[in-house]
């Protein structure tokens, strides 16, 4: 006989001796049990986690939710498989922590990978969790948080481990454009766990801590000889600068999980519903005196594209979404009289705003993103053309720039543009012309649409007189004057009813704000069709 009151573990679960005393001994059964299972593998593991300048994954919840607000799913899950000392370490939560909470009170489901337990890496009953939260975030359209901390599948549990992945994939697909799915890098994601935050609709990285890569350096030295370290082949800086696979990159966690609440305030519950509004203090009816200013009227001269952004929106404040990569184009979201809006504008600071493959995938995925979840569009544009040379055209550029033109084409929310400067060629076209569906178009008295710039332009059509001339640099400035003046002057288009009105600079954010209220309750049908084919 064992005496009431003592405790005993029976196959790793604390339990009361003895039968418990009605439903308090109960009670004080789970709380023993719940204990063990919020403090995981102790403490040692822990200090090994903030040894790394890494948060544990209670930590990590506790600063992306409202204080006080996580309900946390399937705490006792443990894992049921057996060999390779498998048997004999069945801690509780298998190494993911999954639930929801709220962040500025609305609803957010999170799953949160514990490196401290069996390094984070999945087992079939860890995916199983993974996929349960998934389907409730799904069934309840509420946004779905995935905080990255682990080393792929668990070998131990062999083909289970890579299935569980596969169902992962399947619910990523599946939510895709229905509620908003954010991956958050704070660790290692190698091999097949990188392709889930491929599939969501924004990435988060933290410097020095969180890497992705399919391959890692050992496979990569074996196979190329080429020696690289692993920030070096996936770390924060090299996927928000040069692949584009990260959105968002932050040097600590503290800050990365503040800037995903604020993101997260800026996005819809799902894809029924408007982004939220905000109160606004700043004057819809603001003039915008500095804008004549900050954009010189010659077409050549560069200027920063986003202090134009800045001086429209609501309070200057704009999130800017993949800043570091294709910097020939920005893509944002900021507020306009309190509501959230899209915005994609040429970069003339950068390759004179050019578009380019990168710049063209860029902002195709943005556009999408933000038609997929209601937020309207607002684009701005000072384009030249596009990027000549061969390496574009051999790595595509048709195609790329073809993803950018079905975007806008295919996209009905609210969608109005403004053209600044330049807007030469087909990319005047790409970038959201009346032609392609703008339901509004404006532009300023120094814009420029043409096919191409006037020096081209006239070089090609006057090609014979500025030959035969006797100061061939003489008449090629005069035909230029011609042709500007017949074909370029700033009322060109609005005469033929390509543009909807040119306006005065300072007015811009007034007309804009009361344009995006009247398209508010714009409807708009695409013909019925199981889905779209777009250019890859």
């Amino acid at each position: 006989m064992r005496e009431a009151g003592t405790v005993t573990v029976l196959n790793d679960i604390p339990r009361v001796a003895g039968e418990p005393s009605g439903a308090r001994g109960r009670v004080a059964e789970l709380q023993e049990i719940r204990a063990r299972a919020l403090a995981g593998p102790g403490g040692k593991a822990t200090e090994a986690q903030h040894a790394k300048g890494k948060l544990t994954a209670r930590e990590r919840i506790g600063l992306l939710l409202d204080e006080g607000s996580f309900q946390e799913v399937e705490q006792l899950r443990r894992h049921r498989a057996t060999g390779f000392g498998l048997e004999a370490r069945r801690p509780h939560t298998d190494g993911v922590i999954t639930g929801w909470g709220t962040v500025e009170g609305r609803t957010v489901f999170v799953y949160a990978h514990d490196f401290r337990i069996f390094g984070g890496a999945l087992g079939e009953a860890h995916a199983t969790k993974i996929h349960k939260i998934m389907d409730m975030a799904i069934a309840a359209g509420a946004p779905l948080v995935s905080l990255n901390d682990g080393a792929g599948a668990r070998i131990q549990e062999g083909v289970s481990a890579l299935a569980g992945y596969g169902g992962i994939f399947q619910r990523n697909t599946k939510a895709s454009g229905v509620i908003p799915q954010i991956s958050v890098m704070l660790g290692p994601c190698a091999g097949g766990a990188a392709y889930s935050p491929a599939l969501t609709d924004f990435v988060f990285m933290v410097r020095e801590t969180s890497q992705m890569f399919i391959t890692g350096p050992d496979v990569v030295k074996a196979v190329t000889g080429e020696e690289i370290t692993q920030n070096g082949l996936g770390g924060a800086d090299v996927h928000a600068e040069t692949s584009g696979v990260c959105h968002f990159a932050y040097d600590d966690e503290e800050s990365c999980l503040a800037e995903v609440r604020y993101l997260l305030s800026m996005l819809p519950q799902n894809n029924r519903e408007f982004p939220p509004r905000a109160p606004c203090t700043d004057p819809p009816a603001r003039a915008c005196e500095a804008l004549l200013d900050l954009v010189p009227a010659d077409g050549n001269r560069p200027y920063d594209m986003r202090a134009v952004i800045e001086e429209i929106v609501d309070d200057g404040e704009v999130l800017e979404v993949h800043e570091r990569w294709a910097r020939n184009i920005v893509c944002a979201l900021a507020r306009m009289d309190g509501q959230v809006v899209g915005i994609v504008a040429n970069q003339p600071r950068v390759l004179a705003g050019v578009l380019d493959i990168e710049a063209s995938e860029k902002a195709a995925r943005f556009v999408q993103m933000c038609d997929a979840f209601s937020i309207p569009l607002l684009t701005l544009v000072d384009v030249p053309g596009f990027l000549p040379g061969v390496g574009q055209e051999h790595g595509g550029i048709i195609r790329h720039g073809a993803k950018l033109l079905y975007a806008y084409c295919n996209a009905t929310v609210p969608r109005i543009s403004l053209i600044l400067r330049k807007a030469y060629g087909g990319a005047y076209i790409v970038m959201d012309s009346q032609s392609t569906g703008a339901d509004l178009t404006y532009a300023w008295p120094t814009n420029e649409i043409a096919v191409m710039g006037a020096e081209g332009a006239a070089g090609v059509i006057f090609r014979r007189q500025i030959a035969a001339a006797d100061d061939p640099e003489a008449m090629r400035a005069r035909m230029v004057k011609e042709y500007k003046s017949e074909l370029m002057h700033p009322y060109y288009a609005a005469e033929r009813g390509l543009i909807d009105d040119v306006i005065d600079p300072a007015d811009t954010r007034e007309i804009l704000i009361r344009s995006l209220a009247m398209l508010r309750t714009k409807h708009a049908d695409l013909p019925s069709r199981k889905h779209g084919n777009p250019p890859q």
